[in-house]
């Protein structure tokens, strides 16, 4: 019996998980940290993963300790420490701001489908990763990335592409993303054996 199913994500121990909503066949890496957070089918992420504010695509691949919607503290005023919105840690008659927190929710990460963040790298909010961009391990990526594009680098830079554009841009007409779980299970020996021309040149109808 497979291990991962459609009914449930599968989420291994020591995980933090808060108002978040997740796909079919899901996996949750031991001791991630998931909140404020939706993730499509198949996504994954390995251990101890921090992931925030985020709209994660299906068939993403998020490495062991990467961080994704990693939130901000502060720089305009004269601290920058979290006693200035988590106040009610510190004090009795002390509220938290909660406008504060409303407005770090608001900036979400997007991850787009089929793709790769690296152990150790870094998705700032307001980030875009295109479908089936690649993040270099231990980057940290401030700006938006193209579909198809591989990054690297701190802060992440173009390095080179995954798909030329035309091959990138049949693959996102194609969308098999959006096949049916036996319909990628058909096709599985020749999402193994095929490179992409192939495969499109096959599946393209």
């Amino acid at each position: 019996m497979p291990r991962l199913t459609a009914e449930r994500p599968f989420i291994h121990p020591d995980c933090e998980i808060a108002d978040s909503t997740f796909g079919a066949y899901v996996e949750i890496g031991r001791g991630s940290r998931v909140a404020h957070t939706q993730m499509g089918d198949y996504s994954y992420c390995d251990r101890f993963a921090d992931i925030a504010n985020a709209r994660i695509g299906k068939f993403a691949n998020i490495a062991a300790f990467s961080r994704i919607g990693a939130t901000d503290h502060p720089l305009h005023t004269a601290a920058c420490h979290h006693f200035l919105y988590r106040s009610d840690d510190y004090w009795d008659d002390a509220s938290r701001d909660e406008d504060f927190f409303d407005q770090r929710k608001s900036r979400i990460a997007t991850i787009g489908h089929d793709t790769w963040i690296g152990a150790g790298a870094m998705v700032k909010p307001d980030v875009t990763l295109g479908d089936g961009a690649v993040v270099a391990a231990g980057s940290v990526v401030t700006k938006d990335v193209a579909p198809y594009t591989i990054v690297a680098g701190t802060p992440a830079k173009p390095l080179r592409l995954r798909q030329p554009p035309e091959i990138a841009k049949r693959l996102i007409a194609l969308a098999w993303w959006d096949w049916p779980h036996d319909a990628l299970r058909t096709a599985l020996d020749d999402f193994r054996a095929l490179e992409a021309m192939a495969f499109l040149e096959k599946y393209e109808t």
